[in-house]
């Protein structure tokens, strides 16, 4: 009797630990606007008749639910207990600590006596360190992110009074369509510009949201002049690569194509534009004169140009980074040094490898010395390597 006693009692207690409830994420470093993923695990051995779990709103926060529940038995510790897992994506609104839970499964359960009992299984809140988009643009976070520029016809050869159809198709993983940016402004003094409908949609799957937004143009131009339509670009951060990158909708020439034979009237040119088609040919007379007494071609002349660029001692990108430095702002400062990076690639200056690693692990890796990195330093070492580039050539 004592020894039914004492396994009756073991069966309740291995029965009371397993039921549990609790929240599991992966070791991460999220920015704000970025994918969490959360699995909330449930172990439970009462048999289950009703069930109710809700997943918290929060205004520190955005989420979804990835797919169905799931449940299934498995053997846990030696025992066999049913075991439901629910995915949920998690999107940061702001930076600092973000606090998800409590989570409370209500359950209804069968009891030793055959009738229903109510049984609430608690999740312990869990805390997550957010840390501040790397950019000043609105925050946008993805694990990939593709545009897709679709014209109906040739933009620089339209025919006269024809209309063309631009569709712009963007599509970025682990993210939502409000966090996608507006539509752009397409204007120009010479252009009519009409909209269609913009189209915002979202896939839940096992591993994160694909989501997609679709814009649409009707241009025309107002006269046959032609002109450019500039590109436009979309700063995002590259979760999988843990920097910021550009997506870009390119530029597009534009007009008619009949324009050339559009003349006022006449077979003579008013006369600004006489005076002005004069000044550009002996422009162009003079600088072949020059070229040629130098004994230059004119790949070779561009070619002295951009090595004199290249050596020019000043560099407008240089006072950012020392302004940012001095502030000892890492956001700043990587924001600076973007733009000094971009001004070596214009030259065809050498790819300095690995020159944000040290300044993108100060944010958005955990420091084990807070003091460990300087950014006077950063930035003096970031132009030392610039010179010894320049200097091994």
């Amino acid at each position: 009797m004592v020894i039914r006693l004492a396994l009756l009692l073991i069966l309740i207690a291995g029965g009371a630990r397993a039921e549990s409830l609790r929240l599991l994420i992966p070791g991460a470093h999220p920015v704000v606007g970025e994918m969490i993923p959360i699995t909330i695990r449930g172990e439970y051995s009462r048999r289950i008749t009703l069930e109710t779990l809700t997943f918290p709103d929060s205004g520190d926060y955005d989420w979804m639910q990835l797919a169905r529940d799931s449940w299934r038995d498995e053997r846990v510790d030696g025992r066999s207990v049913k075991v439901l897992e629910r995915r949920i994506a998690l999107f940061p609104r702001h930076a600092g600590p973000l606090t998800v839970g409590p989570l409370i499964h209500h359950l209804t359960v069968v009891g030793q006596s055959g009738g229903r009992e109510a049984l609430d299984v608690r999740a312990d809140p869990l805390t997550i360190q957010v840390a501040p988009f790397p950019a000043k643009s609105p925050p946008l976070s993805a694990s990939a992110l593709t545009v897709e520029d679709v014209l109906s016809t040739s933009p620089g050869k339209l025919r006269d009074g024809e209309t063309l159809i631009r569709r712009v198709t963007l599509r970025a993983d682990d993210t939502l369509p409000h966090l996608l940016p507006p539509r752009p402004a397409i204007r120009a003094p010479w252009l009519i510009s009409f909209t269609a409908p913009e189209v915002r949609k979202v896939k839940p799957t096992p591993n994160g949201p694909e989501t997609t937004v679709i814009w649409e143009w009707h241009l025309r131009p107002k006269t046959g002049e032609p002109g450019v339509l500039p590109p436009i670009e979309i700063p995002w951060f590259d979760t999988e690569a843990r920097q910021m990158q550009t997506a870009e909708i390119p530029a597009i020439p534009f007009g008619y194509a009949s324009f050339t034979a559009n003349r006022t009237g006449t077979d003579r040119l008013p006369p600004h534009q006489v005076a002005m088609a004069c000044g550009l040919l002996a422009a162009g007379l003079l600088t072949g004169l020059v070229l040629a007494f130098a004994g230059l071609s004119r790949r070779k002349g561009m070619h002295v140009l951009t090595v004199l660029k290249r050596c020019s001692p000043f560099d407008p990108t240089r006072k950012a980074l020392k302004a940012a430095a001095e502030n000892k702002d890492p956001l700043a400062l990587r924001a600076a040094v973007e733009r000094y990076l971009a001004r070596r690639r214009a030259l065809g200056l050498p790819e300095l490898d690995g020159a944000t690693r040290d300044l993108d692990r100060e944010i958005f890796a955990e420091r084990s010395d807070p003091s460990g990195f300087d950014p006077d330093r950063f930035r003096r070492e970031l132009l030392r390597r610039k010179n010894k580039v320049r200097g091994s050539g």
